[in-house]
């Protein structure tokens, strides 16, 4: 599992993560939910390291992500972060294929392809594979970035607001795949996400964070509550039940 104790991040005076300590169940999808300004996105960069804490301490399994090697973290755990950005013209499957240089140090094997040809085919990028990123749309590009991540064959996978420029259609299909992840080959995945409804159908467990702390965390069914979300969010919404799923009515 992700153990993190007392972990704290400031910028001047304003206290981003205050004193967060959580535990994040292996072999789950956890989301972080909670309105701009909460910390999410920040406290996904301590765990993954790309952001150092100011205090307190995250642990991976039995070890502490700051005394990890970086070579050895990487074939660990895998960040996609909120925005992406590179200078070099590259084609889909030349960008889903940079996720296994961590294992091939850019020599890939036919095994290195396997694993990029499975990403492609779970995000359902053949048909683009050969097309550049910059004849591609935002949606088609996240996907492409999303494929990168899933071909790097971590246990851990931490996204940042994954489904940022998708359409419906793909955004069902993205967190599909993730629970795919989760369920067929037991691997743990965090995200942060906005879209409560999508954390309420897909999520073992949420984590609702305001103002750099924890309001609760807990599994889904409890966390998706109208005292809660009243608390983290800050307005009246009502839930209704449909299926096995709670969907929250927030935009009347």
């Amino acid at each position: 599992m992700v153990t993190i104790k007392n972990v704290s991040k400031a910028y001047g005076s304003k206290q981003v993560v205050d004193n967060v300590s959580l535990s994040i169940a292996k072999g789950k999808i956890t989301s972080f939910i909670g309105p701009n300004g909460a910390g999410k996105s920040t406290l996904l960069s301590m765990m993954s390291r790309l952001l150092s804490k100011d205090s307190g301490e995250i642990w991976i399994g039995d070890e502490e992500i700051s005394r990890c090697k970086s070579d050895a973290l990487a074939k660990k755990l895998s960040i996609l972060k909120q925005s992406n950005q590179i200078n070099v013209r590259l084609t889909v499957r030349e960008l889903v294929s940079f996720g296994r240089f961590p294992y091939s140090k850019g020599r890939l094997t036919a095994e290195d392809w396997s694993y990029v040809d499975q990403a492609i085919r779970y995000m359902d990028l053949e048909e683009m594979q050969h097309k550049f990123l910059d004849q591609l749309s935002g949606g088609q590009n996240q996907r492409a970035f999303i494929a990168m991540v899933i071909a790097q064959n971590t246990e851990y996978i931490f996204l940042d607001e994954p489904l940022n420029n998708l359409d419906m259609k793909h955004s069902v299909q993205i967190m599909k795949v993730l629970r795919r992840l989760v369920d067929e080959l037991g691997k743990t995945v965090v995200i942060v996400i906005h879209d409560i409804n999508f954390a309420s159908c897909y999520s073992d467990h949420i984590v609702a964070l305001k103002e750099g702390k924890v309001v609760k965390a807990g599994p889904t069914d409890e966390i998706i509550d109208n005292a809660v979300l009243q608390e983290v969010y800050g307005m009246d919404i009502p839930i209704e039940t449909m299926g096995t799923n709670k969907i929250c009515i927030y935009f009347t």
